[in-house]
């Protein structure tokens, strides 16, 4: 005989309040819903709510890397500025604190930058490496540019250098068997650690 079981033997029937008859703790089935079940999992990414809050924008030829200075550090996850170049979070990250390092120049290749270019370009992604050393205990990095579309690159009309951080571990199934990659932080809160954790130019030697 099935104790405290409803009417169809499988769930504890429920009073008026909504709880159950015989004192446990009700839980509702997912029969109560609207909802259509599928052939889908689940992977819940809270980190991409920014691109609910702040849209898509318009669909245009504009450089996401031209607009980006133009922005508060918050809207574009810009981390630091310097004088010829400045560094962002990657909107597409491998892992958190991805970071992307460019020049503010509108220039598609590395060949192309100029001496003073990138030896900032140099300087900021050292910095951000012991940045994301303190921060995020990072235990290695992946460095690197892909240059031209036939390269790989995303948006080859604009320079930018990758900063991948790299833990322990940070491999595994997902990304090859589902191409998915799970992230355990908001962009904006990576932003901000990083941010507060940039040295000043008089703290940098």
């Amino acid at each position: 005989m099935s104790s405290g079981a409803g009417p169809s033997g499988d769930e504890p029937s429920r009073d008026g309040a909504g709880s159950a008859s015989d004192g446990s703790v009700p839980v509702q089935s997912s029969r109560d819903f609207a909802a259509a079940p599928d052939a889908f999992q689940r992977l819940w990414t809270p980190h991409r709510a920014v691109y609910i809050e702040k849209g898509q924008g318009a669909h245009d030829d504009d450089c996401p890397f031209c607009s980006a200075p133009g922005k508060t550090d918050e809207d574009a996850l810009i981390v630091a500025r310097g004088e010829h170049a400045y560094v962002l979070l990657n909107l597409y990250p491998y892992n958190p604190g991805h970071l992307l390092v460019c020049p503010y120049r509108h220039v598609s290749t590395y060949d192309l930058a100029t001496d003073a270019e990138v030896a900032e370009i140099a300087s900021l992604t050292q910095t951000a490496m012991r940045v994301l050393t303190r921060v995020s205990h990072a235990q290695g990095f992946n460095i690197g540019m892909n240059q031209g579309s036939v390269g790989g690159a995303g948006i080859a009309a604009h320079l930018h250098q990758h900063l991948v951080p790299r833990y322990g571990g940070d491999s595994n199934f997902f990304p090859i068997i589902a191409e998915t990659k799970a992230l355990t932080q908001l962009l904006g809160d990576v932003r901000s650690a990083v941010a507060e954790a940039w040295p000043s130019p008089s703290d940098e030697v």
